[in-house]
């Protein structure tokens, strides 16, 4: 975890006393050690630097210097005058890196190598990680296993295949998950890879107290443990709970034995439930010690007064309306439905613009035409390459249908307008086309042009033009 030294630049009076130990972090911080430093050079943070190891030396980097190493010593108990501390021999060459980055190459290949070994020898055992010193003489096994494991005929593979002296470290289950690292429930970081050094045990008291359900999926880590985080707020719900009544889980009352089944400890409320009835009443401390003054006294309370709860819902029904900044919450539905209304209006408009058209309503007998309330539609032209049949009383061959005019046409009818030849035709064989063809009225016709009456059905067909 990154540490920020906020006695970086405070000035000292004695410069002699200040502290010659440096720790350095190994393995991108899954592992940090106290070093000496003898030498009169002077280390920032995040420099590599070469130490002592065994049989050799090693690489690592400088994680914290200054007054805070002598707080993190005190911490953890450490002497800082200790004779057996190791030393820091110089800081990193060119060629320490070079030998220090092939080393760390090697790790996974033999991380995958030695479990292959511990299956064929049937150990039981878990290998999270190997890491092998910087010069590539020492490799260390950190393993996990729930009973005692020999691994005596194991080392010897292992130094014979790897060239290295090898030493087995036994963790546990959250070390092996601070070192493998991950993201939390939470969406940070986990607390033991990062921070969290000393892990204490954790217990489904602690989630019983913070009234946590005990649901095992919920409540365990990445670990398969209880969260250590359970534990964060224990001390704050344990103060908060001293002032709520002790020997209060029972209440006698005249409706029977009320059970306790929680304690707010932010309203001070507590929670009873009454037998034969799933009703929840909440009751105030105040309430709740008088109740157990009157069973005391061998008395039963009439009833438990409880508290009315009032959600925040129904509170903000309740409160008179107050000033709201209603920037940035403007329904979009409105406004569409605001634009929908307006195209509807001008797509009206456009249609009585245009006037009405001549659109017939087909009946059994004759159809009567008259103007459309809803806009006009556009009858389909016939298709092309259709002829009329042969008429019965005229001499005209087929002919190709056109489209039908838009708005009413003025057809010339009476006795005193004399049509062509070519107009005097007899009744219609049957027409092809998608319209079902009907005769037509056999009625006297009206001197004038032909007003918006009744008109023939049948295909439209167009007027041959004058000679």
């Amino acid at each position: 975890m990154n540490v920020h030294d906020w006695l970086l630049n405070l000035p000292f009076s004695d410069p002699e006393s200040n502290c010659k130990v440096i720790e350095v972090s190994f393995k991108q911080g899954s592992r940090k050690e106290f070093f000496r430093n003898t030498t009169l050079q002077y280390f920032d943070k995040g420099d590599y630097v070469s130490v002592e190891g065994v049989s050799g030396f090693d690489v690592g980097e400088v994680s914290l210097t200054g007054e805070l190493v002598r707080i993190q010593l005190k911490k953890k108990g450490v002497d800082e005058f200790s004779q057996e501390m190791k030393k820091i021999l110089r800081k990193s060459s060119e060629r320490d890196i070079e030998t220090f980055n092939i080393s760390k190459g090697r790790e996974k290949e033999i991380l995958a190598r030695s479990r292959a070994i511990a299956r064929q020898l049937n150990v039981q055992m878990k290998l999270s990680e190997v890491e092998i010193q910087a010069d590539g003489k020492k490799g260390t096994f950190f393993y996990t296993a729930d009973d005692r494991v020999d691994f005596r005929e194991l080392i010897k593979v292992y130094a014979s295949d790897f060239k290295v002296k090898v030493e087995m470290r036994q963790i546990g289950i959250r070390q092996e998950a601070a070192k493998v690292g991950g993201i939390g429930s939470c969406g940070r970081e986990l607390c033991c890879s990062t921070w969290l050094n000393d892990f204490k045990s954790v217990n489904t008291t602690a989630a019983r107290y913070q009234n946590l359900s005990i649901n095992q999926t919920k409540l365990s880590g990445q670990c398969g443990r209880l969260k250590c985080c359970l534990n964060y707020e224990l001390d704050t719900y344990l103060d908060a709970l001293q002032q709520f009544p002790d020997y209060a889980e029972t209440l006698d009352t005249a409706m029977g034995t009320a059970q306790l089944i929680k304690k707010d400890i932010f309203k001070n409320l507590m929670w009873y439930i009454l037998p034969n009835n799933t009703k929840h009443y909440p009751l105030t401390i105040q309430r709740v010690k008088e109740i157990k003054q009157l069973n005391r006294q061998g008395q039963k309370a009439d009833e438990l007064q409880a508290v009315e709860i009032v959600s925040s819902k129904q509170r903000e029904e309740n409160e008179p309306a107050a000033f709201v900044d209603l920037v940035g919450q403007i329904s979009l539905k409105t406004l569409e439905k605001n634009d929908r209304r307006r195209r509807d209006q001008d797509r009206s408009n456009r249609g009585g613009q245009q006037g009405p058209r001549g659109q017939g309503t087909r009946d059994q007998g004759s159809r009567q035409q008259g103007s459309r309330d809803q806009g006009s539609r556009n009858q389909g032209a016939r298709p092309e390459g259709q002829q009329r049949p042969p008429q019965q009383g005229g001499g005209q061959g087929p002919r190709q249908q056109g489209s039908r005019d838009q708005g009413t046409r003025n057809q010339g009818g009476g006795q005193g307008n004399q049509r062509p030849p070519q107009q005097n035709r007899g009744p219609q064989q049957g027409g092809q086309g998608p319209r079902s063809q009907e005769p037509r009225n056999q009625g006297p016709r009206q001197q004038g042009p032909r007003d918006q009456g009744s008109r023939p059905q049948g295909p439209a067909r167009d007027t041959p033009k004058e000679s």
